[in-house]
C-alpha cells in the first residue's frame, strides 16, 4: 500500500503568499521611510540635547541678566483699577506700553494682583523674566535672565515653558517616532530569517538598560 503524499503548497498558493509578503514589505517600507523623514531632524536635536542634559553640570553657562526700571504715566496707572487680589492679565493699554518699552511680548499672561503690587512672571525656554508694578507709585521693575542657546534647546527637550504649540509638536513627533519604531520592528521580523543576529541584538537593546535600571540605579 502506497503512503499518501505529503501536501505541498501549490503554485497559486505560493504566488499568493509572495504577493501578500510583497504588499506588506512595500507598505511597511513606505511608512518607515516617511516617518523617518519626519522624525530625522527632531531625533537629531533630541539626541543632542539628551547629551547636553546628561552632562549639564559640566557645561558652563554664563547667564546674562538685564535689569530695567520704568515709570507708568498717571493715565496708565489709573487703568490698573482697584483689583485687590487674584490673577488676571494686565489692562491691554498697559501691557502694550510695557511691551513696547521693554521689547517683550506680554500679551494676555495672567499677573498676580495684590493691594500693593502687581507681579508678572514671564518664563520662556532658556530664559526667565519678571516685572513688578508698584501700585502706589507706578514704578516698574523688570529683570530678565538669558541662560544661552544650550539651555534654550534643553528646555525645548523638556517642553519647559514652551507653550501649547510646542506641546502639540512633541505629541505629534512622539507618534511619528512610534510609527518609525513599530514599522522597523515588523521589518526586522520579516527579514530575521536572513539576518541571524536580529533578535539577539534586539535582546541586547532590551536587557542592557533593564539590568542597569535594576542593578545600578539606586
Amino acid at each position: 500500500m502506497t503512503a499518501p503524499a505529503l501536501h505541498s503548497p501549490s503554485a497559486p498558493d505560493l504566488a499568493t503568499a509572495h504577493q501578500r509578503r510583497g504588499f506588506w514589505l512595500r507598505t511597511l517600507h513606505q511608512w518607515h521611510w516617511i516617518s523617518s523623514a519626519i522624525c530625522l531632524i527632531g531625533m537629531l536635536v533630541f539626541a543632542a540635547t539628551g547629551l547636553t542634559l546628561n552632562h549639564a553640570a559640566r557645561i558652563e553657562a554664563k547667564p546674562q541678566v538685564d535689569n530695567r526700571t520704568l515709570q507708568l504715566t498717571p493715565a496708565l496707572q489709573a487703568m490698573l483699577g482697584d483689583r485687590a487680589d487674584g490673577n488676571a492679565p494686565l489692562p491691554p493699554a498697559v501691557a502694550a506700553w510695557l511691551g513696547d518699552e521693554l521689547s517683550v511680548a506680554i500679551g494676555r499672561r495672567a499677573a498676580e494682583w495684590s493691594e500693593d503690587e502687581i507681579y508678572l512672571s514671564m518664563p520662556s525656554p532658556g530664559a526667565d523674566a519678571w516685572l513688578s508694578i508698584d501700585r502706589a507709585s507706578g514704578a516698574v521693575e523688570y529683570e530678565s535672565t538669558d541662560r544661552g542657546w544650550i539651555s534654550y534647546f534643553n528646555d525645548l527637550h523638556k517642553g519647559r515653558n514652551a507653550g501649547p504649540a510646542w506641546s502639540w509638536f512633541i505629541d505629534l513627533f512622539a507618534v511619528a517616532c512610534l510609527v518609525f519604531c513599530i514599522t522597523g520592528l515588523f521589518l526586522l521580523q520579516m527579514h530575521a530569517r536572513q539576518r541571524r543576529m536580529t533578535w539577539p541584538l534586539v535582546g541586547v537593546g532590551l536587557i542592557v538598560p533593564l539590568l542597569i535600571a535594576l542593578l545600578l540605579i539606586h
